[in-house]
């Protein structure tokens, strides 16, 4: 009978969730096997230290411009997303319509093809009418004295915002039009009832408590984000993955060249994690506030 008790006693707990029953100690088997884990990584780290100290100038500097990129592209596609989500909310249907088309090809299409359309379409066509974005800034610079800080690179950069930008704007236009759905109707009529227009009450009443909701969905597309960067490498942006794949491609032993490559996934992870944290906190954060409210 106690057996047959002890066994019940296991199933409920690997049917209630756990992956080691309480009685196993799986809990400092899992701790043990991480610890081993986390060990041999550091150690394998360690052995390929002096390759590390070689390349990892080279990928901070790429790191930075990676983050440069990313947070300018978050800049405009935050912007680009609040006009489209209300143009999505827009009373006048032709606005509805073209915000809604916008959205639907942004998210309908690879973001490559939309990066190679920039570069090399509408570059192209704006190039051979003269407004290469690469000789304005030039000339802007020269004016100043200063244009040795153009970048060669430089269409690279723009068309990869602009794309990164119009992309991520379609998405951020949803978790931000979601954020404004999200607000009681009556708060606007409320607001309306004591004398606020529709522009007032949408900007001191309903933009502050959307936008509330809709931070933590933002934090995880600017995560994402930052992954997609790794896309402008095939504009010739000596961004983090331009910079990796330059340095592993040579490397004549498969060991070295796996090493980089894991330099550079290690780079992005830092990167991404604390925003992952930071994501985590707000949910929880703001969804004590919304409850306390």
């Amino acid at each position: 009978m106690s057996s047959y008790r002890s066994s019940a006693e296991e199933g409920r707990a690997l049917a209630g969730g756990r992956l080691w029953p309480r009685n196993v100690g799986g809990s400092y088997f899992y701790y043990i096997l991480l610890a081993v884990a986390v060990a041999a990584f550091l150690y394998y780290l360690y052995s390929y230290r002096q390759q590390a100290l070689v390349y990892l100038p080279s990928l901070l500097v790429g790191t930075l411009v990676t983050l440069i990129i990313s947070v300018l592209s978050a800049i405009f596609a935050t912007i680009l997303g609040l006009i489209v989500a209300l143009g999505r909310l827009s009373p006048f249907r032709i606005v509805r319509w073209i915000a809604g088309a916008y959205v639907e090809i942004m998210r309908g299409t690879p973001l490559l093809v939309q990066l190679l359309l920039w570069y090399y379409g509408v570059g192209g066509l704006l190039s051979a009418n003269g407004l290469n974005p690469h000789d304005l800034l030039f000339q802007v610079m020269t004016v100043l004295q200063n244009n040795s800080l153009v970048p060669t690179a430089f269409n690279g950069f723009f068309y990869g915002i602009i794309g990164l930008g119009f992309n991520y704007g379609a998405y951020l236009s949803e978790v931000f039009r979601t954020g404004i759905l999200a607000v009681e109707k009556g708060q606007m009529e409320a607001a309306l009832s004591l004398g606020l227009d529709t522009r007032q009450a949408m900007r001191h009443i309903i933009l502050p408590q959307a936008i509330r909701v809709a931070i933590p969905p933002f934090t995880n597309n600017f995560i994402t984000l930052i992954q997609d960067s790794a896309f402008l490498s095939v504009l010739a942006v000596v961004e983090l993955e331009y910079v990796t794949i330059g340095l592993a491609l040579p490397q004549l032993d498969p060991n070295s060249k796996f090493f980089v490559f894991i330099l550079g996934a290690l780079l992005y992870l830092a990167l991404c994690y604390p925003l992952s944290l930071l994501a985590l906190y707000l949910e929880r954060r703001l969804s004590v506030i919304h409850l306390d409210v």
